[in-house]
């Protein structure tokens, strides 16, 4: 298949089909076509023909005629053939492409034409669509040698609302195995002046079996070798217009490796900024504060004014003190066990004394039986804590044996 195609060479160029074919006196309505790297369907383009003998010009000699010597003559034309019979012209049809299959079975609506409208399509190479996945990825294929491509077409002329209008369409085959993996059909090429010529002689007004056989047989001309590559997505679009559209992408200065050679170095800047930035200092860091942390407030000073401070204090907080409890020294449960009970109760009194001499208010110790202290203190025999009281505590418990 052959949707899209390029076309801007100097005119001076194409008059003279660069590569040899033909040079080409006249063009009719050659205002009529506008240059272009991406020439879609319903548009004007040019076509190779040979001159038509007859006064009007229709294209429809007779047999009498001699084709072959006729002028050859270059014509602007529509994309997307309009049988003659056409009252209207109808643009859902399906006409771009003319398949070599349904030209060498005969019959159906290019019956009519292919015996006696055939010509030549120049351009600088055609577009081809590659899927992958959701993706489609558009080529250029194109000669190596850089010179004009002709593909093989039908042309036809009709009358609508008192208005004649030419169209024509490019006759597809089989792909060449060697870019079958791009489409299965290829545009039928025109790679010489013998195979030009014999394409539009129409002389005979007929289709011949040779015919067929031309068009069915896929691309082999080894002298002219055709390549093919990656272009820009933006061809697809027809609206869109540049001459890299038939530049590799690979090899454009703003092509798919230069972007990602800008994007790489645009992300290896940053980083080793950052890294410079985040390198330790020639300091040792504080042994209680890890560098994470220091670093994470370093980065988020100017973002964050209200973020906490994770540095660690200068000086350590104030003690606050708090009231003695009136409960006993806490001891071990052992210690509690095998202590007197006589003791323990002095210590308390002690230690209420202490608190209401420190200001706060000492709490109450709950009522003792003086029966059950006494049968305790007959019963227990006295043992020494092993537990390490205060340093406070222990010379107060001192003074107040000493004292009674």
């Amino acid at each position: 298949m052959c949707g899209r195609f390029a076309l801007r060479p100097g005119r001076g160029e194409l008059r003279a089909l660069r590569g040899n074919y033909a040079h080409i006196d006249d063009w009719d309505g050659e205002d009529d076509f506008v240059p272009r790297y991406n020439i879609a369907p319903r548009t004007q383009a040019p076509v190779v023909r040979r001159r038509d003998p007859g006064p009007s010009g229709s294209g429809s000699g007779s047999a009498q005629d001699n084709q072959g010597d006729a002028p050859l003559v270059m014509q602007t034309m529509k994309w997307g053939l309009v049988p003659h019979w056409s009252k209207v012209e109808d643009n859902t049809l399906n006409t771009i492409n003319a398949r070599a299959e349904n030209l060498a079975e005969g019959g159906g609506m290019w019956g009519s034409i292919k015996g006696k409208k055939r010509c030549a399509v120049p351009c600088q190479g055609y577009y081809e669509w590659l899927t992958k996945g959701k993706d489609k990825l558009p080529h250029f294929l194109k000669r190596k040698d850089g010179n004009l491509l002709l593909m093989a077409g039908l042309y036809d002329s009709a009358t609508i609302e008192g208005r004649t209008i030419w169209t024509f369409t490019i006759v597809t085959t089989d792909a060449n195995p060697e870019f079958s993996w791009l489409h299965d059909r290829q545009p039928v090429f025109l790679t010489n002046k013998a195979a030009l010529d014999a394409w539009l002689d129409t002389s005979s007004q007929t289709w011949t079996p040779e015919l067929s056989k031309f068009v069915l047989r896929p691309y082999q001309d080894q002298s002219v070798p055709l390549e093919c590559y990656q272009v820009p997505k933006e061809v697809g679009k027809i609206g869109n217009e540049s001459p890299s559209f038939i530049e590799p992408v690979a090899s454009r200065k703003d092509g798919i490796q230069a972007m990602f050679a800008k994007q790489k170095q645009a992300q290896t800047e940053p980083s080793s900024s950052q890294s410079k930035s985040l390198a330790p200092s020639s300091s040792p860091p504080k042994p209680s504060f890890s560098p994470t942390a220091s670093q994470s407030k370093v980065a988020g000073a100017e973002a964050d004014s209200n973020a906490p401070d994770l540095h660690p204090p200068s000086t350590p907080p104030p003690k606050v003190k708090r009231p003695r409890s009136a409960s006993p020294i806490d001891l071990t449960a052992d210690d509690e066990a095998t202590e007197p009970e006589a003791k323990k109760v002095k210590v308390a009194d002690k230690n209420t004394k202490a608190g209401s001499s420190s200001g706060s208010k000492p709490k109450k110790a709950p009522p003792k039986s003086p029966t059950k202290n006494k049968s305790k203190s007959s019963t227990s025999s006295p043992k020494k804590s092993t537990a390490k009281p205060s340093a406070g505590g222990s010379a107060k418990i001192t003074s107040f044996f000493k004292k009674t």
